[in-house]
């Protein structure tokens, strides 16, 4: 095809094709290669052509295809490419990717719908899950609503608490409020009466004033004598009136003089008579004290009032704590102080009425507020002094019957000497009367505690008669023959029944309490222990074929046990060992012969003649008892007999008790040997180690800077008592290590005082806390909730709580706090440990004070200590177990003096031997 023709068929630029029509003979040239296809007339191709407004914009590829740039390419492209035919590839080739990208969209729609389908069909078919997510909604909303709840009741709590706050910050300061303007309104009637008083005393005004040698001229001079005396008197009152006040203000009683100087020398200062005797006329010059009272009432008022100096200058000393009586007590000696000083320091010879008015006021305010206080602090000090003087009264009656060492006489004049300072002190707090009678009542309760209580009635053994003189009679001897003679059939009922203590533990407990006996109440109280336990070893043995040889072993041993009761050579000894006799009564077993009731009405007619007076009642009950089981009959009956070897035992210690307390130190150095040998003393020497490490660590601790001969002033008595502190106050369970072989004996007393310890921190820690929360005095004795306190369990701390509560009123907030810090005390007490903060200082006080008693060695040093032991456990917060604390020293004390007595050569060698080893040490060093 030519040039021509092909432009020929081209058709016309300003009637473009409509696209499909356009894409159609597209298609028409590319179906034949070899067919020409030919172009519409302009006219009609001009029908099917679309107008530039309706022109397709939605697309990017449209645009582009309508842009000036797109159709210079196509003409471009046709000019360089040969014409239409590369015009309808790319189109049908456009066509084709978008045919395409809408096919992907649809087929991406279509897998979206699926799958949203999919979901809906499988949450119908699960109606379970919803089901539990509207049941986990509906818990969370009550959760929200519940917590929403509480949050508002928390709040309702708290907007309430602050209100009442507010509403008691806003009445107190109404209340200030009121005060302050009634106050301003009486100031303003003062002063409003005071300008009346001088515009009428006012001289009324001349035209002119005279000058000074006329005043003097025509001054009026007095026409009688009468007038002339007046003029007189009043000079004279003057004078004297500055002569006081001069006097006065000589002393220096200054508020800053007061404080630069010592309380002690403030203290002499204010008790001088020349101190007294002016203040005492400053008073009685301003009207503070009458005119005809006596010298006492004069000096007691005098004393009131310059204990504002002291309260003001030294309140530290003064004041116990910082309470709201105490806050009261210095404002009203500020304001009593600043009204006297305005008075003392007036230019006027007579004060004003106005002046004189307000520190009448102010002086009484401060007599009022002084006296409350007193009122309430006198009552703590005179329960602590009266504590002192009845510790020293306790000292003095234990040392009082010592004639021989002089002990006595060396306690006596410490003793008399302190308690007469106590007894001053105490008069002028309480009065005479009244401290007197406070005294003898506090001294009669001690003694009548402190005294051994006696069994009501006769425990004298009928049968019973030794000699004091005779120490084969004695009671070591009977205990030897009681428990020598024992046959073997009988070994299982003397071990059910329990025996006496033995020679060693009487002689030891004898030593250090003169007055000690064998305890019967614990054998009481196991008394249906006891009968049961020899019952069953009875029975076992008749089940096992041996009835008729543990039939004589319970004949013996009761034989054995009467004949100790009663004095060989006597009837009752013949008759005993005569009707008793065991190959008799083998004999009748043996035949069948034997009868247990002639056997029970011999004994019931034998023991009435033995007992003392005070078993009567248990021997009678014993023969009335028709019990048809035989064994049991023998076992209350070997019950009875026990006690009767107690109480017989007891007689021979009151009888023969000076006579063995001369032989106890003998008695136990030759048992500890026998008992020791040559083994060396382990634990005596490792505990002396210990307590020796300790006490010169304290001793270089205590000393200023380093102290090279600290080992040296270790002296054995400080080490010693050292250890026996350590070993015996303390609150965790005593190891076996622990205990050195010397104090074996006393295992059950050292055991018994470290529980006694472990309750008295435990309870003064509780009641510690109470106070310091109700802001009491420490020093206040709170001796009914702490005997309450004491038989508690540590497991029930509510006990506690309400044992304080039965006396004083807790508010909830001081209880909260209060049953927190008991709850974590007692799991201390059961855990036997010392974990809490006050626990740990109150034990290391009750070491301290213990220790310090013990370790003085001189009289005075000892009667020091025992004199301020009250005020120090007071201060210390253990006021109510002062007695008691004072009881532990007391025994410790009579401890180690029987213990280095006993054992002082068995000391001194471990003494060298330790000793050896430190010169060892410190020479390889």
């Amino acid at each position: 095809m030519s040039h021509s023709d092909s432009s020929g068929l081209e058709p016309d630029s300003s009637h473009p094709l409509h696209p499909t029509i356009r894409e159609e003979i597209q298609d028409l040239m590319m179906s034949s290669d070899n067919e020409t296809v030919h172009a519409p007339p302009p006219h009609i191709a001009a029908r099917f052509s679309r107008s530039s407004n309706f022109r397709r914009k939605s697309s990017a590829a449209s645009s582009r295809r309508n842009s000036l740039s797109s159709h210079h390419s196509s003409r471009s492209s046709r000019s360089a490419h040969g014409g239409p035919y590369s015009t309808h590839v790319a189109q049908h080739l456009r066509r084709a990717s978008i045919i395409e990208t809408r096919k992907a969209r649809l087929a991406d729609r279509a897998a979206h719908a699926e799958q949203v389908r999919l979901r809906a069909a499988m949450a119908k078919a699960a109606p379970r899950l919803s089901a539990s997510s509207e049941e986990r909604a509906l818990a969370a909303k009550q959760a929200r609503e519940k917590f929403l709840a509480q949050v508002a009741a928390n709040c309702a709590e708290e907007v309430k608490r602050a209100k009442r706050i507010a509403e008691d910050t806003r009445e107190k300061k109404a209340a200030e409020h009121l005060k302050l303007k009634e106050d301003m309104q009486e100031r303003l009637a003062e002063a409003e009466r005071r300008r009346s008083l001088l515009q009428h005393q006012r001289r009324p005004r001349t035209v002119t004033l005279p000058s000074l040698e006329e005043r003097r001229v025509f001054v009026r001079k007095p026409q009688t004598e009468h007038e002339a005396a007046k003029v007189i008197q009043k000079a004279w009152r003057n004078s004297r009136r500055r002569r006081v006040v001069s006097d006065f203000i000589a002393l220096g009683l200054t508020l800053e003089n007061i404080q630069k100087t010592s309380f002690e020398d403030v203290g002499s200062l204010l008790s001088q008579d020349r101190v007294l005797e002016a203040t005492t006329k400053v008073l009685k010059l301003y009207g503070l004290q009458d005119e005809d009272t006596d010298s006492t009432g004069d000096t007691a008022a005098t004393r009131t009032f310059l204990s504002v100096f002291l309260v003001l200058g030294h309140p530290a000393h003064v004041l116990s704590r910082e309470g709201e009586q105490e806050k009261d007590l210095i404002e009203k000696a500020k304001g009593l102080l600043l009204c006297f000083d305005l008075v003392v320091t007036s230019p006027f010879a007579t004060p004003l009425t106005t002046q004189l008015g307000f520190l009448s006021e102010a002086h009484a305010s401060f007599q009022t507020a002084f006296t409350a206080w007193k009122d309430r602090d006198s009552s703590v000090l005179l329960d602590t002094m009266l504590a002192q003087f009845v510790e020293l009264d306790a000292i003095w009656q234990s040392v009082k019957n010592d004639k021989e060492g002089h002990v006595a006489e060396d306690y006596r004049e410490g003793i008399q000497h302190n308690q007469t300072l106590l007894l001053v002190r105490l008069k002028r707090l309480a009065g005479p009367d009244r401290a007197m009678k406070m005294i003898q009542q506090a001294i009669r309760k001690s003694r009548k505690a402190n005294m051994k209580k006696k069994p009501a009635g006769d425990v004298r053994p009928r049968a019973a008669s030794f000699p004091s003189e005779d120490v084969t009679t004695s009671p070591l001897t009977t205990i030897e023959r009681s428990e020598s003679g024992t046959v073997t059939e009988a070994s299982g009922t003397r071990k059910a029944a329990p025996l006496l203590p033995d020679n060693r533990t009487i002689m030891h407990e004898l030593a250090i309490n003169k007055e000690y006996r064998i305890d019967t109440k614990p054998k009481i109280d196991m008394r249906e222990n006891a009968i049961r336990a020899v019952s069953e070893n009875m029975r076992q043995g008749l089940e096992s074929d041996l009835g008729d040889i543990f039939v004589v072993a319970m004949a013996e041993t009761l034989r054995e046990k009467l004949l100790n009761l009663v004095m060989p050579g006597k009837s009752l000894h013949t008759l005993i060992s005569e009707s008793l006799d065991t190959a008799m009564i083998a004999n009748q077993v043996k035949i069948g012969a034997f009868s247990y009731q002639q056997f029970f009405s011999f004994m019931n007619s034998l023991l009435p003649k033995i007992c003392a007076p005070v078993r009567d009642a248990e021997v009678k009950a014993l023969a009335e008892d028709q019990t048809e089981d035989p064994i049991e009959r023998l076992a209350k009956l070997n019950y009875i007999v026990d006690l009767l070897s107690i109480d017989h035992a007891n007689f021979s210690l009151q009888m023969n008790a000076p006579l063995l307390i001369k032989e106890a130190t003998n008695y136990e150095q030759k048992c500890f040997a026998r008992t020791v040998g040559s083994e060396a003393l382990t634990r005596t020497s490792q505990w002396w180690s210990r307590a020796r490490k300790r006490t010169v660590e304290d001793i270089a601790r205590r000393a200023t800077g380093h102290n090279p001969i600290a080992a040296i002033r270790a002296t054995p008595d400080k080490v010693y008592m050292q250890g026996l502190v350590d070993l015996a106050i303390g609150v965790d369970k005593l190891q076996e290590v622990d205990i050195p072989e010397t104090l074996e004996l006393d295992r059950t007393r050292i055991e018994r005082i470290r529980t006694d310890i472990l309750r008295i921190v435990v309870i003064s820690a509780i009641l510690l806390t109470a106070k310091n929360l109700m802001r009491r005095d420490v020093r206040s004795q709170w001796k009914e909730q702490a005997q309450r306190m004491w038989d508690l369990p540590f497991e029930d701390a509510q006990a506690f709580i309400a044992a304080i509560e039965s006396r004083y009123a807790l508010p909830p907030t001081t209880k909260t706090q209060l049953s927190g810090t008991t709850e974590r005390i007692l799991l201390d007490g059961r855990n036997r440990q010392v974990s809490h903060p006050v626990v740990k200082v109150l034990l290391q006080k009750i070491k301290t004070h213990v220790h310090a008693r013990l370790a003085a060695t001189s009289t005075q040093e000892r009667v020091k200590s025992a004199s301020s032991a009250s005020q120090v456990l007071s201060s210390g917060g253990l006021p109510e177990y002062v007695v008691q604390v004072g009881a532990m020293v007391e025994e410790l004390q009579k401890v180690a003096d029987v213990d280095r007595e006993a054992h002082g050569k068995w000391y001194d060698g471990i003494i060298e031997a330790v000793n050896q080893e430190d010169d060892a040490g410190s020479s390889l060093m």
